[in-house]
Parts: structure tokens; C-alpha cells; sequence
């Protein structure tokens, strides 16, 4: 057999042990581990695995994995997210619709001091749906904005999706985030544009009666601080710092973890018991994450020693394809493949196999990278895996509300997103300028 072939045959055993049911992870370990002794043999396998281990795991870039990690999980149970939310509910009480609207913008904040789409779509299931519910919206719409919204937690930094990437297609995660402000943005426009069009031509899906101009109390001034002055600060430390370059992403991690540790000891929210159980999430979440990038940096590296990702480049580039013909069929894999698997195996298992062919289509690789996470989000809200949308269903916990409804609900955000796609592709410089400034 040639090395393409083993190449080939190596993807294939992967794919076989997937649907089997083996962790991912191991698969790409097992399946790698065996194409490498078969081009060679099984002592360079042994020595291409340790080295991989340590090479992987060496860098000091991925403290951030844990720091970010810990610093969203802080977040999450110090009441933050709600904060959030009843700041931009008060803005936007009196607009139609206003408080999906509120939703999206809250998630977008959210997002920029968390980094999980998991833990966005936890936090605002049980902050928001309820509200809305009260107030006339109905279940499916209230759940449709809750997951589609919660993507945002991967796109607009800091974003674990993104410090994956940075990894695997070997660029700065500081350009990484930064890359993510533009398109974040754009998606939250386009996500409140589309609860507008739906509230305004399909006033039935989203009101189940006439929906109340929101009032109440009217929150003063000192209210709007104490609750508006812990995302104000978070988001300055963690993006300012990045972004000004007084920070490193490292940095940003440690003293984003820091503030969210004080606002919850501040807040006591933070018993010892609930620490203790936090730290443990953080390692479990982290190891998970580490093990995968372990197991794809050496799948990559088996590709790479098979030929096979410079000859399918040359196949595609060279062919009928052409660069665009080749970066429909990766967005359209990445989406169906986002449909049975969670986002972080889908980057592991394509972006070896697909970064070479990007880099000899010419392609600038932020923009790529910003291309593949939009995309991989998708999977995110698409039936049967659809990750959010569980997540939703499990933090809920209403018998009467049914996964098909949320996927419903959810299904035109999905829309604006292929939207979004498009958009970025005619003009990359959405992604592009500000990461390389």
C-alpha cells in the first residue's frame, strides 16, 4: 500500500471506530497509532506517540484552557448572567420583542466573559425563558432565541473554539480572538434582525397572546451600577488587556479567573463545597480537552506522513473544485458532521486533513478559522446531536416542552448564521481587519 493509502485506510478506521462508540479522542489515538506503524513500525509509532504528548503539552499557551474554563464557570454561578440580562430587559422593555432581543445582546456579553456556548445556554434557559413565557412569548420561540444565542459563546472571544484552532492551524490566539469580534457582532445584529422580521411578519410563532410592554420596577441608577460594574470590569480586564497588549491570552485567563473568583466571593455565592466541585468541572473539562489535542496533533502528524493532505490538495486545487468549490464541500462536511458530533471533534478530525488544502487554495487562515467555527456552531443547533438544544431540554426540565420544539424554535437562527457564512465570505475583511491591525 502507498502512503496515501494508508493515509485513507487510517481515516476510514477512525470513522469505523466512531460509529462503534469508542471516545473520539482514542479512536484518533488507536487509528493513528496504527497507520504510523504500518508506513514504518510500531517503535516509531511508540516514539512519534510520547513525543507528541510532550510536544502537545509543552507550551505554555495552554494554561488557558483551564483559566478560561474556570473563569466561565465562576461567571456562571455568580449571578452574572442574569445581571445581564436585566440590563439589556430594562434597555429594550419598550421595542417589539424586545426582550428576545435582550436575550441575544445579554448572550453576546455573556459570551465575551465566558467563552462556553454550554454555559450560556444553561445560564439564560433559566434566566430568560421564564421571563419571556411570562410576558406572552411562546416556549418554542423563548427556547429558539436561549440556543440560538448561546452560540455566541464560541465565536466572540475569549472562545475555547477558537484557542483549538489557534493550535492546530499554528496562529496566535490573541489574532484568533480578535478575529471574533466582527463576525460576533455581525451575528448578533443579524439574530436580533431576525426576531424583529419574525415578531413583525409572523407575529403567531413568537407571541402565543398579546405580548406586555415589559414594566415594573424601574431600576435606579445605583442598581444599574451594581450590576452593570462586575461585566463592565470582567470584559475590560479580560479584552481590554488583550486587546491593548498589556495582557497575553494567558495573562487575560488568569486575571479574568481572578476577577470572576472575587465577584463571586464578594457576592457569596461561593461556598466552600461548591469551590471544591468547580475545581473539579475545571480538570475534568480541561483533561478532556487536552487529551483530544493530543490525539490530533498526532492524527495530523500521521497525515502528514502518509502525503495524503498535500496530495488531496492538489487533487481538489487542481481540479474541476477550484479553492471556492472546495470551501463549499468543507463548510457542508463541517455542518453535516456537526449534526452527530460535538464541535471540538469536528475541528479535530477535518483541520488536519483540510488546513494544508486551505493554505494552497490561498486562503488567509483567520478568516478560515472564523469560517470553520461559524459553521461548526451550526451543529450546535441541528437535529439529532444538537448540543444547546439538550442542554436547554435538561436545564428546563418541563415534561411538556419537547427537543423538536426547541429545534424548531431554534431554526431560524440557523438561517442567520448560513447567512452570516455568506456575508463573511464576500467580505472576509469582517474577520480579518481587526486581528491584523
Amino acid at each position: 500500500m502507498t502512503g496515501i493509502e494508508i493515509g485513507l485506510a487510517g481515516i476510514g478506521l477512525l470513522l469505523l471506530l466512531i460509529l462503534l462508540g469508542m471516545p473520539i479522542g482514542v479512536a484518533m489515538m488507536v487509528s493513528s497509532f496504527g497507520a504510523v506503524a504500518y508506513l514504518r513500525n510500531e517503535t516509531v509509532a511508540l516514539r512519534m506517540l510520547g513525543s507528541v504528548a510532550n510536544d502537545s503539552l509543552e507550551e505554555y499557551l495552554f494554561a488557558i484552557v483551564p483559566l478560561f474554563v474556570m473563569m466561565g464557570l465562576l461567571v456562571t454561578i455568580s449571578g452574572v448572567g442574569k445581571d445581564t440580562f436585566d440590563l439589556f430587559e430594562r434597555l429594550l422593555r419598550r421595542v417589539r420583542a424586545g426582550l428576545g432581543i435582550a436575550t441575544v445582546f445579554a448572550n453576546a456579553v455573556f459570551a465575551s466573559i465566558t467563552g462556553i456556548s454550554v454555559a450560556s445556554a444553561s445560564v439564560f434557559s433559566r434566566i430568560a425563558v421564564p421571563e419571556m413565557v411570562r410576558h406572552g412569548y411562546t416556549t418554542k420561540f423563548s427556547t429558539g432565541v436561549v440556543a440560538g444565542s448561546s452560540v455566541l459563546g464560541m465565536l466572540i472571544p475569549p472562545s475555547l473554539l477558537m484557542v483549538v484552532y489557534a493550535v492546530l492551524a499554528e496562529e496566535s490566539v490573541g489574532r484568533m480572538f480578535l478575529s471574533g469580534v466582527g463576525p460576533g457582532i455581525l451575528l448578533s445584529t443579524l439574530f436580533a434582525l431576525t426576531i424583529m422580521l419574525m415578531a413583525w411578519r409572523r407575529p403567531g410563532s413568537v407571541f402565543e397572546r398579546e405580548a406586555k410592554i415589559v414594566s415594573g420596577e424601574t431600576n435606579g441608577l445605583l442598581d444599574v451600577i451594581r450590576k452593570g460594574a462586575p461585566i463592565v470590569m470582567l470584559v475590560t480586564v479580560v479584552l481590554g488587556g488583550l486587546y491593548a497588549g498589556f495582557l497575553n491570552p494567558t495573562e487575560a485567563g488568569a486575571m479574568g479567573a481572578l476577577g470572576a473568583l472575587l465577584i463571586a466571593l464578594v457576592r457569596r455565592s461561593l461556598t466552600l463545597s461548591s469551590f471544591r466541585s468547580l475545581l473539579v468541572e475545571t480538570g475534568q473539562i480541561t483533561v478532556s480537552v487536552l487529551f483530544l489535542i493530543v490525539a490530533a496533533t498526532f492524527f495530523s502528524r500521521m497525515l502528514a506522513m502518509s502525503g495524503l493532505p498535500m496530495a488531496l490538495a492538489e487533487f481538489l486545487i487542481g481540479g474541476t473544485l477550484g479553492p471556492w468549490g472546495f470551501m463549499t464541500v468543507f463548510i457542508a462536511l463541517v455542518i453535516l458532521m456537526g449534526c452527530f458530533i460535538d464541535s471540538i471533534s469536528i475541528m479535530l478530525i477535518l483541520l488536519p486533513i483540510a488546513l494544508p488544502v486551505a493554505r494552497a487554495a490561498g486562503f488567509d487562515m483567520i478568516w478560515f478559522g472564523v469560517m470553520t467555527v461559524v459553521a461548526v456552531e451550526i451543529g450546535l443547533l441541528s437535529p439529532p446531536f444538537g448540543l444547546s438544544v439538550y442542554t436547554i431540554k435538561s436545564a428546563i426540565n418541563d415534561p411538556k416542552l419537547k427537543v423538536g420544539d426547541i429545534f424548531r424554535g431554534s431554526f431560524p437562527f440557523v438561517i442567520a448564521m448560513v447567512i452570516c457564512l455568506v456575508v463573511l465570505a464576500i467580505f472576509p475583511q469582517i474577520a480579518t481587519w481587526l486581528a491584523r491591525l
